[in-house]
C-alpha cells in the first residue's frame, strides 16, 4: 500500500478526530482507515461500491 496517497475530508477538522482516511488513486479499489489508527487495518472497496456507500451517506446527511 506504499502507493497509496490518502486524505481525509474537508469537513473532517471539527468531529474531534473521528474521521476516515480515503486513498481512491489506486486502480481498481478503494482503501479507508481510521485516521486515530492508521495501523489497525484497511478495508477495501471496489470502486462502484464506494461510490454508492458515499451517495447513501449524502442522502441521508441532506
Amino acid at each position: 500500500m506504499t502507493d497509496a496517497r490518502w486524505r481525509t475530508a474537508t469537513r473532517s477538522s471539527n468531529n474531534g478526530g473521528n474521521c476516515v482516511e480515503v486513498a481512491d488513486n489506486l486502480p481498481g479499489r478503494v482503501l479507508v482507515r481510521d485516521s486515530k489508527d492508521r495501523d489497525g487495518g484497511t478495508l477495501t472497496f471496489a470502486p462502484p461500491a464506494w461510490a454508492s456507500f458515499v451517495d447513501a451517506v449524502r442522502a441521508t446527511a441532506r
